[in-house]
């Protein structure tokens, strides 16, 4: 199993696979491709027939090129390693807000893009706000299911807070607020081990991208 992502430090989509795979244990080896600074997604993307974007996964031949579609073959194909909770109703909200986080929170995304080593503060644009608030009764779901104990979305580590992880730079790094449950969350993640080895890569990454640099006041 080959997964190929893009900078530790900028690439919000390959966080999530990546961080999935570790924390469930899965061994895989990875590629980093630099995009802005070589062309070997450019290649990759040639030879699968794929759009030239991480992440992409490769296992025995086949090609998976969407993050939320890797771990859920992921979660498939390791089903020991309980990616999505057992209950199906927990199950279901996780998936729900997976999904969401597919599609949304672009204001967000636009206006604080990932930046794993930089501490920055932000003016809250209403439309800003919004995300922060539509986090917030996210979390306010969850806090309202019986799940098992944890700090995590679901109690116990899965791909929902695998999808949101990005969030929580996003959040952390611009100086953002959501709520006091977003901030246990937060410092759970911060506190997995494979998140402490993403960042410690991040940190000694030497590629720069001035538009993510600019980015905040």
């Amino acid at each position: 199993m080959h997964l190929y992502i893009a900078y530790k430090n900028y690439s919000s989509w390959s966080l999530r696979p990546w961080l999935a795979l570790k924390v469930a244990g899965i061994t895989f080896d990875e590629t980093l491709l630099p995009f802005a600074h070589s062309d070997g997604l450019d290649k990759l993307a040639a030879q699968y027939d794929i759009p030239a974007q991480v992440p992409v996964l490769v296992d025995e031949e086949h090609v998976i090129w969407d993050s939320l579609a890797i771990m859920e073959y992921v979660a498939e194909s390791y089903p020991d390693s309980h990616l999505w909770p057992q209950d199906k109703w927990l199950r279901a909200l996780a998936r729900s807000a997976a999904a969401e986080m597919h599609s949304g929170f672009m204001s967000l995304r636009s206006e604080c893009p990932m930046n794993c080593r930089s501490q920055k503060s932000k003016v809250v644009t209403p439309e800003i706000q919004a995300d922060l608030d539509r986090l917030q009764v996210i979390w306010e779901h969850f806090a309202a299911m019986d799940k098992p104990e944890g700090d995590f979305l679901c109690g116990q580590f899965s791909i929902v807070d695998a999808m949101y992880a990005p969030v929580m730079w996003r959040i952390s790094g611009y100086g953002l607020e959501v709520s006091a449950d977003f901030d246990k969350w937060i410092a759970a993640m911060k506190n997995l081990p494979a998140m402490q080895e993403w960042l410690a890569a991040a940190q000694q990454e030497e590629w720069v991208m001035e538009g993510y640099e600019a980015m905040g006041d």
